[in-house]
């Protein structure tokens, strides 16, 4: 063959001594081809450098080689998302897929020309989200969607048991009244943190303190949700919906030691919040333990190094992708769901001060 011939399935036939359509059948595994046929095949092909058609491949099995993947357009900037959304691409790449991206602020008249959909922490209310979901393609999505419609496979975490694991460990490291940061509930994770923190209060005698934050809050608007949470009076409750304040009278609630006494301890739920928060705490001399509902290279970096909750999202965007490809396949049915393992990181942040 000459130097500059571009190498095709015609070029690996010629030079194996077979037809193109042996060859082929050889490369996809599929035909009445013998072992030493497929072999010598194979070395042919991996000695030429030779590389698939998936163009092709994908318009003989009337597919269009890509899967469509969304996320909140406000969480885009997040650590979080990225490495989900790698994960996402990487596994497509091994199906010889690509990957279109789709975000909240893409309005569209018709279906997105794709074979199916990954949705990474869908919001209740997202017009976009509603309308992928009423396309009738396959559709995935990491934890379920707080709507009338459910994906035709979810990946989800059980977050509840984690926060509660977490919170003990605060209670084991000296806390008794940690408070909460969280974004609204919107989504199924942040609503899964909400009532996991709130039931962990009630079985342990615990007012609870929670402010609730927009999903692309500010680090001013963070900071102030810490601030109003440190400010509240002992003996008080604060749970603030949208901004409004209720104040519960001591012993309302608060029945264990120390269960309506000052926030000594304070969880974060929204990715980024606890590094955010971090420096106010220490120019408050708050002696306040401090831990992410969400790790990231700023909770593992930060000065002393932030408890987090580590939700593997590069794990969980493979995974939603491959059960996607299990259902365009057949090899999974619809209605199936997958959980996936999350983790604690107990680090400097949370050790008794």
């Amino acid at each position: 063959m000459q130097a500059d011939e571009p190498v095709t399935i015609f070029t690996v036939a010629r030079e194996a001594g077979v037809s193109k359509t042996t060859a082929s059948d050889a490369l996809r595994g599929s035909g009445r081809v013998s072992e030493a046929t497929r072999e010598t095949v194979a070395r042919v092909a991996e000695r030429l450098g030779y590389v698939p058609n998936g163009s092709a491949r994908h318009l003989r099995k009337a597919s269009t080689g890509t899967i469509g993947l969304h996320v909140p357009e406000v969480l885009t900037r997040s650590s979080y998302y990225m490495s989900f959304v790698f994960g996402v691409v990487e596994q497509a790449a091994r199906h010889d897929y690509d990957v279109t991206l789709i975000t909240s602020g893409q309005r569209r008249a018709r279906a997105p020309r794709v074979d199916g959909l990954v949705l990474g922490d869908p919001l209740g209310g997202d017009p976009v989200v509603e309308s992928l979901m009423g396309t009738g393609l396959p559709t995935v999505s990491c934890e379920r969607f707080p709507g009338a419609r459910q994906a035709d496979g979810v990946v989800w975490s059980d977050h509840a048991p984690m926060l509660a694991r977490l919170l003990d460990h605060l209670r084991e490291s000296g806390a008794t009244r940690p408070g909460l940061i969280v974004a609204g509930d919107e989504s199924d994770w942040a609503a899964s943190v909400h009532r996991g923190y709130l039931d962990w209060c009630g079985s342990h005698g615990v007012l609870p303190l929670v402010r609730r934050v927009s999903f692309d809050a500010t680090g001013d608007e963070v900071r102030a949700a810490a601030r109003a949470l440190l400010d509240v009076p002992p003996g008080s409750t604060r749970e603030t919906p949208s901004g409004a304040t209720r104040d519960t009278p001591s012993g309302a609630m608060a029945d264990g030691p120390g269960g309506g006494g000052p926030m000594d301890a304070l969880v974060c739920a929204p990715a980024g919040a606890a590094t955010e928060v971090a420096p106010l705490l220490r120019e408050a001399g708050a002696n306040v333990l401090l831990a992410s509902c969400v790790d990231s290279a700023g909770t593992r970096l930060a000065d002393p190094p932030i408890t987090a909750i580590d939700l593997r999202p590069r794990e969980a965007g493979a995974s939603c992708a491959e059960l996607l490809f299990e259902l365009l396949s057949g090899a999974a049915p619809a209605g199936t769901e997958r959980l996936h393992p999350i983790e604690l990181a107990v680090r400097a942040s949370t050790h008794p001060r």
